[in-house]
């Protein structure tokens, strides 16, 4: 016999359906008196208590619970001296209002053709991305906008990486050939203009390339790059080639002090490199202890740790995104059990024979909200996780940097141990070269003659030389101010990072945890007749 009570109809979800919002059917306490009369042969016949009202309610209007606490409102809420403490600017934030530009943005992607010349089949231009940079200095009351293609980028990045020997330049987006073929065109053009547009801020926020002029002409001089574009590395070998036998001939047996502060791998001078590659085996390989060593042990103990530290960051950077993983997919598991428990829900209530049956689907549809919006919770929570362990990805991009600068010291430390080296080969060639004509009576003008030309040599090596020291030097400083910045930078980073990480972590798991709770209330009825009648 069927009671002439019954329970509201339940509605059904709008729009996208019960997954993202579930409106609960309120349970009355005369739903649950009805079941008095109703005879149900899983419990007895006696009704159940009425629900406990619930301490906090899950208002369908409310989106407390959904939506994802800000920082600012996750920090207030965290400690009692939090108030002043989120006010406080961000590390990064600190460090963009320090850089010569209060402005940058990279937008508008547009295809352009390039010119016809280019083409090797007639009537079909290749075509390549230009990118829409806008950038406003501090003090300056106008925007500059420049159309710039990724090869300008690239060129950039070597006229800084040139420009700044031993300073951690930020890197490069890479060009990702496979990924643009692979991707979908939009998508590609789309992450490459966020990443070109994150360089360009990094380097804003670098405190020696911020107002340099490398990157003031890149931002605002319009037309064409003004920088010289770099030349290629097969171009490069073909121009050392051909200095090459002017070089064994004696012509040419002296680098320039233009071409000392440079690193040898450029290609234009192969003589230079057979010799440092020649000083490098005799001083690794053959155990010769070269006329100039490294002998800063703080930096060589910066060194190694950072080395240490690159490790740990990577192994801490994998367990991040084996996190990131493990939320998602908590949060699709909490979706799926939601969904699940709407069509037991549906179910129950058309199958039902008993009210109490029906009551039981009301507690199921409570218990598939809250899992719904459990699932919600832990997706905003991923991006908030995301959000915050992306400092340890970012950090491994400026260990490239790091790397990249001490390869700086190293080069052009061996650069001058090879001058050093030609200098003491020079005037032992002059000692022997003397001792051999002081044996002939008058002396020996061709051997006295080429005693000369070697010291000319001598003497503008000694000049090239003492470019190169100067050049090393000044890489070192490079070197130890920039070892100090990332220091601090990296405190910073991280103490953000932590409390950022914690602070979200907490207040999403207490958001989910009362919405469980609230459940256990709205259930908490049914649930302790249930349980005594189990005895």
């Amino acid at each position: 016999m069927m009671s002439s009570t019954a329970l509201p109809d339940l509605p059904a979800g709008d729009g996208d359906g019960d997954m993202e919002t579930l409106h609960l059917a309120a349970t009355t306490t005369s739903d649950y008196a009805s079941v008095a009369s109703t005879f149900d042969p899983l419990i007895s016949a006696s009704p159940p208590s009425p629900p406990t009202p619930a301490a906090f309610p899950l208002s369908p209007a409310s989106s407390s619970f959904v939506d994802p606490p800000s920082y600012a409102d996750v920090a207030a809420s965290s400690s009692p001296h939090s108030a002043s403490a989120s006010s406080s600017a961000s590390p990064r934030s600190v460090r963009a209002a320090a850089s010569e530009y209060t402005f940058i943005a990279v937008s508008d992607p547009a295809p352009e053709a390039e010119p016809a010349a280019t083409s090797l089949v007639p009537g079909s231009s290749p075509t390549y991305i230009t990118y829409l940079v806008t950038s406003a200095r501090r003090g300056e009351h106008r925007r500059h906008a420049v159309r710039r293609r990724f090869r300008d980028f690239v060129t950039l990045a070597d006229r800084l990486a040139e420009a700044f020997r031993g300073h951690f330049v930020p890197p490069r987006p890479d060009k990702n050939t496979v990924e643009s073929q692979v991707m979908q065109r939009d998508e590609f053009v789309a992450q490459r203009r966020a990443a070109l547009e994150r360089y360009l801020w990094r380097l804003a926020e670098h405190p020696a390339i911020g107002p340099s002029d490398e990157l003031r002409v890149f931002l605002q001089t319009e037309g064409k790059m003004p920088l010289p574009s770099s030349t290629d590395v097969a171009s490069r070998m073909l121009d050392g080639a051909a200095r090459l036998p002017r070089q064994l001939l004696g012509e040419e047996t002296v680098a320039t002090p233009q071409d000392v502060v440079q690193p040898a791998k450029g290609g234009r001078d192969l003589l230079r490199i057979f010799k440092e590659l020649k000083q490098s085996v005799v001083s690794d390989w053959a155990g010769v202890k070269p006329p100039l060593v490294e002998e800063d042990k703080e930096f060589l103990e910066k060194k190694q740790k950072l080395q240490d530290w690159e490790q740990q960051l990577t192994s801490a950077s994998q367990q991040a995104e084996a996190l990131v993983k493990a939320q998602q997919d908590m949060g699709e598991t909490m979706g799926a059990l939601g969904l699940a428990f709407i069509k037991l829900t549906k179910f129950e209530t058309e199958e039902a024979l008993y009210d109490s049956q029906r009551i039981r689907a009301a507690d199921s549809k409570h218990i598939a909200t809250a899992a719904v919006k459990a699932s919600r919770a832990c997706r905003d929570l991923n991006t908030q996780t995301v959000k915050y362990l992306d400092t340890l990805h970012e950090h491994l991009g400026i260990m490239l940097s790091v790397h990249t600068a001490f390869f700086d010291r190293s080069s052009a430390l061996l650069t001058v141990q090879t001058l050093m080296s030609d200098l003491a080969s020079l005037q032992s060639r002059i000692e022997k070269l003397e001792a051999a004509a002081s044996k002939i009576f008058g002396g020996d003008r061709a051997r006295l003659r080429k005693v000369e030309e070697l010291r000319e040599t001598i003497r503008a090596t000694e000049d090239a030389k003492c470019c190169a020291l100067r050049e090393y030097e000044r890489i070192k400083e490079n070197n130890r101010s920039e070892l100090h910045r990332l220091d601090q930078e990296r405190k910073d980073d991280m103490l953000e990072m932590l409390k950022g990480y914690v602070a979200s972590q907490a207040a999403y798991a207490e958001k989910i945890v009362e919405g469980w709770e609230t459940v256990e209330e709205e259930t908490s009825g049914y649930a302790r007749k249930t349980d005594s009648t189990a005895w």
